[in-house]
């Protein structure tokens, strides 16, 4: 029996959202799914009301925060459908937090165990081998809100900015051995994630036509890409703007409302 030539794409956070948006444009594009998300079932679910042939599909069980769970998932992934050509480390959480509350403390824990060293984990088992190999794509979902800190954003924005920052390292370290890193800072998409906001949100894009845009740079190797582009300008704006104008600009901005707060 010979293995399936068809590329192969592993993706956390793939239950809901971007994760699972970029699943649908990579099948349409005729690539196998590894396919990793806490709720199983959830993700199993869809891909049958899909119609997707599960011959081209592998769901794997983990919590990106359990760096066992999720590097062991990597592990599984190579066993059962061999080494991928792209991973993307796309699970991650925002809450809004208040450093004057103690309980916060820990929202910036998790914040940074889910949105960086999850991330770090999700590469980890796959990087050694794709190098060895020559070939290969490590994805990183950043945001445009690692540009600058917001109100009430500070665990979410500072990780998104070591999102960055690791990337921009990674890059370095890959590229002599013909691995791509891609940072890839998605301004507003309409996810669960989003729709608790109770700010303005310019520009915003639906996860499809994100999945769209970020598939084709994930294609040309792009090195970093803001999507849509759009938010680009706005970034380079923001970081651009003097300390005093941009404070100004924020003053009275609604914070990130906090875990259990009413929104």
């Amino acid at each position: 029996m010979t293995a399936d030539p068809r590329p192969l794409v592993f993706i956390t956070g793939a239950s809901s959202g971007i994760g699972q948006a970029l699943a649908a444009r990579f099948y349409e594009a005729g690539w196998r799914l590894a396919l990793v998300a806490r709720r199983t079932a959830e993700v199993q679910a869809w891909a049958a009301t899909q119609g997707y042939d599960a011959a081209r599909l592998a769901v794997y069980g983990a919590d990106v925060r359990d760096v066992d769970a999720i590097t062991g998932a990597g592990r599984a992934c190579m066993a059962a459908q061999g080494l991928p050509d792209v991973v993307i480390a796309n699970a991650g959480i925002s809450v809004g937090m208040d450093t004057a509350e103690f309980a916060d403390l820990e929202v910036m824990r998790a914040t940074f165990e889910t949105n960086n060293i999850g991330l770090a984990a999700t590469f980890h088992p796959f990087v050694r081998a794709m190098c060895a190999r020559g070939s290969g794509a490590l994805v990183g979902i950043a945001s445009v809100a690692g540009v600058r800190g917001l109100p009430g954003h500070g665990a979410y924005c500072a990780s998104k900015a070591a999102v960055v920052s690791y990337c921009e390292s990674l890059r370095g370290e890959c590229r002599p051995f013909g691995v791509k890193v891609v940072t890839l800072a998605p301004g507003y998409i309409d996810t669960p994630l989003t729709r608790e906001n109770r700010y303005s949100m310019p520009f915003l894009m639906q996860p499809d036509a994100f999945a769209d845009q970020a598939f084709r740079a994930i294609a040309a190797g792009a090195s970093y890409r803001v999507i849509p582009w759009q938010m680009g300008v706005v970034a380079k704006l923001m970081r651009a703007l003097p300390n005093f104008l941009f404070d100004r600009l924020l003053a009275g901005r609604p914070r990130k409302h906090r875990q259990g707060e009413n929104r």
